[in-house]
């Protein structure tokens, strides 16, 4: 009979190092508080019970990573890792196998965790041989391959400090098992000031002749711990590059994976290409064919085949149908739409607004709250004045409108199929379909007029 597993993961550190008022286990990866991943990673085994401990803004940490699946903890008194372990497992089923993770590794491959899960010994524990050991714990081995004890780094001599294969920190034992060991642990927890260490479970397994299993992780840096903003950003650039490697075998095509930032989801058809600096955030869909210029940023976002979006233009909440072409230097906000073949070129800007098949705003306008007709032609520099101070109002362009440039039309209006609004309009009324309307002030020119002239400055008194 399968015996039951329990994860546990602790996030009760305070992250010092990251020199930050956000708790480190809600520290950014990808788009995702670093707890969220090992949470993915922890659902992934199907455990019968997942425990996070807490403590730090121990608030904070519970609404971002609470679910209904997860049973969260307090570590009210910060007496080190034995000790949160062993508050974890308080009144759960002693006969579960117990996996300990850490809210600050979150990138743990699958195979490692499936190793220590399938390790035929009452303890496992997961190693990783790296060239800067700097600040681990090292794995003291006798014979070589048989592990003895871990030493921390701050009690190790300069021979134990040189061993380059050192503790991960995650480990596998029966719940029953563990909780002796922890307890026994807990005496020599005094005689360093109260730490009480999850490694003094080696020592205590192998005094009862207990074997333990060491197993050395398949891909070292994905284990390594974050503790401050470079090995924060470390990590990112390894979840990035597996991100973009994935895309890349979906059949995405990138100008440079290294420049690539997926922070959510994407889902891309054939021959798409993404060049670089782009980012991906919440849930992008890109159809067939669809080019991404350098330096954008999509957040929830739905492209159509054939669409270019062009440099560095900002898509949020909205959908731009197929064969449309936005950019260079546009932003699409909520609400944004464009049917089939629209166009929206540089420095336009559109909020809840609807941009009609084969319509285009070119250059410089502002649409809100507005929709325009099939294949109406928004002028340089025009303005749909949706907010009155208090409330949004409607535009309506009917389908073959023309806007003249530098047109202000103050909602509400409505403006005709096939009408023309003149340049320079402030449109307060509504224009009728297939009619010039204008609303200038008449140019005049003054004759004799002359340009005003400086004054000769006067000599100062010596």
């Amino acid at each position: 009979m399968t015996r039951p597993l329990h994860v546990v993961v602790l996030a009760a550190g305070k992250g010092t190092r990251m020199r930050s008022r956000r708790p480190k286990v809600l520290q950014p990866l990808g788009g995702l508080p670093l707890i969220r991943h090992v949470l993915e990673r922890a659902r992934a085994l199907s455990p019968d019970a997942i425990t996070v401990v807490v403590g730090h803004e121990a608030a904070q940490v519970r609404n971002a990573a609470g679910a209904e699946d997860i049973r969260f903890v307090e570590q009210r008194e910060q007496k080190g890792t034995g000790h949160a372990v062993h508050l974890a497992l308080a009144g759960q089923d002693p006969d579960s196998r117990v996996l300990v993770l850490y809210g600050d590794v979150p990138l743990a491959p699958r195979a490692d965790l499936d190793a220590c899960l399938a390790a035929n010994a009452p303890l496992a524990v997961l190693g990783a041989e790296i060239a800067d050991p700097t600040g681990y714990g090292r794995l003291i081995e006798q014979p070589p391959g048989h592990l003895d004890r871990i030493v921390e780094e701050r009690d190790a001599d300069p021979a134990t400090r040189s061993i380059s294969r050192i503790n991960t920190g995650i480990l596998c034992a029966g719940a029953r098992d563990l909780l002796r060991w922890l307890a026994a642990g807990e005496a020599a927890a005094e005689q360093r000031r109260g730490e009480w260490y999850l490694t003094d479970v080696v020592a205590e397994a192998r005094g009862e002749d207990c074997p333990v299993a060491l197993l050395m992780s398949s891909r070292p840096e994905a284990v390594l711990g974050i503790n401050d903003r470079v090995q924060l950003a470390a990590q990112e650039r390894l979840l990035q590059r597996d991100r973009a490697e994935r895309c890349m075998r979906d059949g995405l095509r990138l100008g440079d994976p290294a420049r690539f930032d997926l922070r959510g989801s994407l889902a891309s058809g054939s021959d798409c290409f993404i060049d670089v600096n782009v980012i991906i955030e919440g849930d992008v869909r890109l159809g067939d064919a669809v080019t991404i210029g350098p330096g954008c940023r999509l957040r929830n976002v739905t492209v159509g085949d054939g669409a270019v979006i062009d440099a560095h233009s900002l898509l949020e909440s909205c959908s731009v149908g197929p064969d449309c072409h936005v950019g260079p230097f546009a932003r699409l906000r909520p609400g944004a739409r464009l049917d089939a073949g629209a166009r929206v070129g540089n420095f336009v800007e559109m909020k809840n607004a609807l941009l009609g098949p084969g319509a285009k705003a070119n250059h410089l306008s502002y649409l809100g709250d507005a929709s325009v007709g099939a294949r109406a032609n928004i002028g340089a520099g025009t303005i749909t004045c949706n907010y009155d101070g208090a409330n949004k109002h409607r535009t309506d362009i009917g389908a073959d409108a023309f806007i003249g440039s530098n047109s202000a039309l103050v909602a509400p209006v409505r403006v005709g199929a096939g009408a023309t609004v003149g340049a320079g309009t402030v449109l307060t009324r509504d224009a009728p379909p297939e009619q010039l309307t204008l609303a200038r002030a008449p140019q005049r020119t003054l004759e004799g007029w002359r340009r005003p002239v400086k004054r000769p400055r006067a000599p100062e008194n010596d």
